[in-house]
């Protein structure tokens, strides 16, 4: 591969990671205003659903080729994620939320040893078991887990349901007839606003928020502006952005790229937001990170496709 080609993908990886890390700034305020977690996802679901339907038309074969894993990734890789990720930074810190999601490699590899029944390397193992000790650090178990509890397991939630996105991609990516990622992407999102239309029921939906101004840090900003960087940027933007650079880059490089998401969001909510952590807290989103990456990292991939490295984003999500 020419070193331009990879200098330009890791450059629109980088990027992705920005994008997708700044959902969650930009969403936790609409929520303060009064806006449900559940609309909120619902908003974001439906409007990238709403751009995106140009690739869902292009790619209609997918409807009859590959039902199963686009109703499987529209209901967990994009309802799922992001309905747990929003509903847990609803209640705790928006960095604190995304940690938690990031659990979701480690416990890929628990499914895979005690479910799929197949060895994980030590080094995989030692990747999860630094990122639970990570976990307990970032909710200060000693502390009597002095974090909103229902957030916590919101937050676990969202990791399970990120795992179970890696085992679509895999299914996805096998054999010679791979999906088309943007295809899929576009149908997760159209499959995921049904799934939360029934869920959310947002003609229930408070819209005079959307019409109204939200506070970031002090500051009132116009909520359709905060709602366009949700959809646009961290949603549209991010996932598209995403898939070029994977085209570039090995999806193993790429992932690697990804987990910048957790670090640039809890940055951004420091910054924007005024969440700060405790050094406990930072010490343990390290951890967190670090042992979601050793564990991903030492987990056999997939052949080189595009659709495995699109999906260990979050969505999700967040």
């Amino acid at each position: 591969m020419q070193a331009s080609g990879r200098n330009a993908g890791l450059g629109l990886a980088l990027v992705s990671a920005f994008a997708f890390g700044g959902s969650g700034v930009a969403a936790k305020p609409l929520i303060e205003a009064g806006l449900d977690p559940l609309h909120m996802v619902w908003l974001r679901v439906a409007g990238a659903a709403l751009v995106l339907s140009p690739l869902a038309w292009r790619h209609r074969g997918l409807l009859l080729r590959r039902p199963a894993l686009l109703a499987g990734f529209g209901l967990v890789a994009v309802a799922g994620v992001q309905a747990f990720y929003f509903a847990s930074l609803s209640r705790i810190p928006v960095g604190v939320a995304l940690l938690l999601e990031y659990l979701g490699p480690a416990l890929l590899l628990g499914y895979i040893r005690f479910v799929q029944r197949k060895p994980v390397t030590r080094g995989a193992a030692a990747g999860a078991a630094v990122a639970v000790v990570g976990l307990a650090c970032v909710v200060e178990i000693w502390a009597g887990l002095s974090l909103d509890l229902l957030g916590v397991l919101f937050g676990l939630a969202a990791a399970c349901c990120q795992a179970f996105y890696f085992v679509f991609a895999d299914q996805g990516a096998d054999g010679d007839d791979a999906p088309d990622p943007l295809g899929v992407i576009a149908y997760g999102m159209l499959v995921g606003t049904l799934v939360m239309t029934v869920i959310a029921r947002p003609w229930e939906m408070d819209w005079q928020v959307l019409g109204g101004q939200a506070s970031v840090g002090g500051t009132l900003v116009p909520a359709p502006f905060l709602l366009a960087w949700v959809v646009l940027i961290a949603t549209v933007f991010a996932y598209l952005t995403g898939v070029v650079s994977v085209r570039r880059l090995s999806p193993q490089v790429a992932g690697v790229v990804a987990f910048l998401e957790a670090v640039v969001a809890t940055v951004f909510a420091w910054i924007l937001l005024g969440e700060h952590l405790s050094t406990w807290q930072i010490v343990g989103g390290g951890l967190v990170l670090g042992g979601a990456f050793i564990a991903q990292s030492s987990r056999p991939h997939p052949p080189a496709d595009v659709l495995p490295a699109v999906l260990d984003r979050e969505t999700t999500t967040a």
